[in-house]
């Protein structure tokens, strides 16, 4: 029997199928829909990636799926270098915040990326006031009420008071170093590694007072703890409205945590345009709205011109505080 034939039969018919099959799967491929992510430069759980995760649930209906993408360290660097360097094709968005976009191209002597030049502004997402706070304890055995007592006790006592923050160069200690500048104060500062423990050192009674996170802080100034003193936005905070800002006494002074969405520096403009449209829609959306309340975050949607100007004045701030306060991590 000469099987020849039908084997170059089935060798035909093999070549068919395969052929077939491939059409099959490029048509599928071009079926899927493009995933975007959103790269955070931060740990899983805080903040910024639970706000992160609450957008791409927001905008999955405008824009199709997205994942988010966790690349901590280095201080936020590693993971704004990843979205400096993505592809600007529309798919890869990223978290800007005030310690990878103003902080810490002064406090890093190398960095891998230019805050200035390597990203498109999508929108400004959200700001946490931060606020002044004493041991409740330490204010009362002072007779400190106001910040303008706790500047008068400073002045008359000067390297008598310490504050604590979480490490050199953070949002705290620069916070302090602001304040001290132009109140014309001294008092010492005190790093610990990390938010935490410096928090536990005023609660226990080590240090007298720091800059915290309202969302951290607001605990132990409803428990009595804490004693609020100011907020460090310009104006108050709509989350304790008796509480006034520090600019109320010291004109000028604003400083608070705040974070963005930008891409790739290359990204098209329509693109851009498509994406702030997206998100700007899910910052302003009630369930958002209700979310970041619970975060003691206040939504700020605006264009990327208005994001870009407002980076730019962050990043022109950030520089004068950390080289007068001589913060170097590296």
């Amino acid at each position: 029997m000469n099987i020849r034939p039908a084997l170059r039969s089935f060798a035909k018919g093999l070549a068919s199928l395969s052929i077939a099959t491939l059409a099959l799967s490029s048509s599928l491929a071009l079926a899927q829909p493009k995933v975007m992510r959103i790269i955070v430069p931060y740990a899983p759980g805080g903040p910024i990636d639970v706000t992160a995760r609450l957008m791409a649930e927001r905008v999955k209906d405008s824009l199709g799926p997205v994942i988010i993408e966790n690349r901590p360290g280095g201080g936020g660097n590693i993971g704004a270098d990843a979205i400096a360097k993505a592809a600007p094709d529309g798919l890869t968005v990223g978290i800007a915040a005030v310690a990878t976009h103003a902080i810490n191209p002064w406090l890093y002597s190398r960095m891998p990326y230019n805050a200035a030049t390597d990203f498109a502004p999508i929108t400004q997402m959200l700001r946490v006031p931060n606020v002044l706070v004493m041991n409740a304890d330490t204010a009362k055995r002072l007779n400190i009420n106001s910040l303008a007592d706790l500047i008068q006790y400073a002045r008359a006592n000067p390297a008598k008071l310490n504050y604590a923050s979480g490490g050199n160069g953070s949002a705290g200690h620069l916070a302090g170093e602001m304040f001290k500048a132009q109140a014309g104060i001294f008092a010492v500062h005190i790093p610990y590694n990390g938010g935490n423990p410096a928090q536990l050192a005023l609660l226990s009674g080590q240090v007298d007072f720091n800059f915290d996170n309202l969302a951290t802080a607001s605990g132990n100034i409803k428990a009595g703890k804490l004693k609020a003193l100011a907020v460090t936005t310009a104006t108050r905070s709509p989350v304790l409205p008796d509480v006034p800002a520090v600019a109320e006494t010291l004109k000028g002074f604003s400083i608070d945590t705040w974070w963005g969405l930008v891409a790739p520096a290359a990204t098209p403009k329509d693109v851009i345009a498509k994406l702030n449209q997206a998100f700007v829609a899910a910052l302003n959306s009630p369930e958002a709205k209700t979310r970041f309340a619970a975060l003691m975050a206040e939504p700020v949607a605006n264009t990327p011109e208005q994001f870009s100007a407002f980076m730019k004045a962050e990043l022109a701030k950030y520089e004068k505080v950390v080289k007068a306060s001589g913060a170097k991590v590296d």
